[in-house]
């Protein structure tokens, strides 16, 4: 099979894992004259998926083949898709080549099982060894963890890659247990809660500590595949958060696949509903939501499709408000919708010198066609009739803007 087909084979087989991206990264660089590549991101050139995704890493499979049979998997064993695998020297060319044209940044290398774990594991780490070691490669490297490797080749993939990523998949040991039963999410874990120490070991150690995964480690958790409601999906990712330090969690919608098993659904779930999970976990993260809180915002244990999640609360909990700017606390502020972390900081820090009023919210970058329901300035006040929960959603439906994430 020649190398353009395995490309085409291996890019497509890659597509289905969403937990691909580069930031967090240390920057480096090849200025000075010695190796190749950085990761500062300037002058790359990006391409674009179908559906408008902006792409930036080679992100492939070093092999579709696999010994597992995950239902929810286009690669698994009983699949009679195209198969292909690279060789070590193939995946470190094709890396380079694509580098020295500007095409990518970086490389996102994932492999289905091959042999055993370990096999797969090194043949993984000896990708990354090759571009470091040899070739000086200082671009970004994401590989992808295999659950069962021996603790010697995590060690060494983080010593090569910035980030690592072991995929859950789904949200529950049932569900695990169900659609990949070949799978365990005691392994799973266990390979995590490995890179969690080992990052450990190198924050503890500072500047001396042997290098190791600088940018964290990610996973990735499918939606829809099973029954699990969002809430049950968000305490999982909560649970995962706090237990094995993430980076981050990447959502991933189920795509189905050609002759599925009846155990799966037939038709994907709305890629809104991915949406807003991000947009939860985004909440979580970044704006000291707890778990109990969104589950205010998911009557049912589901996720309103037609308002964000920081809005839904804000609806579910209108006495809380209106907010005063110009007193309210930053924990209370943060759940004003329409006001993001970066001017929530703004307005702390501005009103130590004056009062703000309603057109310094707008300098600040308050996103007042939603903000404007739920605080109040030094010379505003939100109408009486702007109180009313249902009349309010209806009207924040209905508002023809764009949506943004918050």
């Amino acid at each position: 099979m020649d190398l353009e087909t395995k490309l085409a084979i291996l890019a497509d087989a890659a597509k289905y894992d969403a937990s691909c991206a580069s930031s967090g990264a240390p920057k480096r660089s090849a200025a000075p004259g010695k190796g190749m590549g950085s990761t500062t991101g300037m002058g790359i050139c990006h391409s674009y998926t179908p559906d408008g995704r902006c792409v930036s890493l080679l992100k492939i499979l070093l092999t579709n083949f696999c010994l597992y049979d995950c239902l929810y998997c286009i690669n698994r064993r009983s699949s009679d898709i195209p198969r292909a695998r690279f060789s070590v020297p193939e995946v470190v060319d094709l890396t380079l080549s694509f580098y020295r044209r500007n095409y990518i940044e970086g490389l996102f290398l994932s492999s289905g099982i091959i042999r055993n774990a370990d096999y797969t594991m090194e043949q993984l780490v000896a990708v990354a060894r090759t571009l470091r070691e040899v070739h000086e490669f200082r671009g970004y490297i994401h590989l992808k963890t295999i659950p069962e490797a021996s603790p010697e080749l995590v060690e060494a993939a983080g010593r090569y890659a910035d980030r690592l990523s072991v995929n859950i998949e789904l949200p529950t040991r049932e569900a695990l247990t169900t659609l990949a039963p070949e799978k365990s999410d005691v392994s799973i874990k266990r390979a995590m809660g490995e890179i969690r120490l080992k990052l450990d070991e190198k924050a503890d150690g500072g500047a001396k500590a042997p290098r190791f995964s600088p940018a964290g480690q990610s996973t990735q958790l499918i939606v829809g595949a099973d029954e699990s409601s969002d809430a049950s999906i968000i305490e999982t990712a909560d649970t995962l958060y706090r237990s094995y330090k993430l980076r981050r969690i990447y959502y991933s919608a189920f795509s189905p696949i050609q002759r599925a098993s009846a155990r799966l659904p037939n038709r994907a779930p709305p890629l809104m509903r991915e949406h807003r999970l991000y947009q939860a976990d985004w909440l979580m993260r970044y704006y000291e939501f707890s778990v109990g809180e969104l589950a205010q915002a998911m009557p049912g244990g589901k996720l309103d499709l037609s308002v964000d999640p920081k809005t839904t609360w804000a609806l579910a909990n209108r006495q809380q408000f209106p907010v005063d700017v110009n007193t309210a606390d930053r924990h209370l502020l943060l759940r004003v919708p329409g006001l993001g972390v970066r001017v929530v900081d703004r307005i702390i820090s501005s009103r130590r010198h004056r009062k703000l009023r309603y057109e310094d919210l707008k300098t600040l970058g308050a996103t007042l066609k939603r903000a404007r329901h739920f605080i109040c300035t030094a010379d505003y006040r939100p109408r009486q009739s702007d109180r009313s929960s249902d009349g309010l959603r209806g009207a924040l439906i209905g508002a023809p803007e764009q949506q943004s994430l918050f």
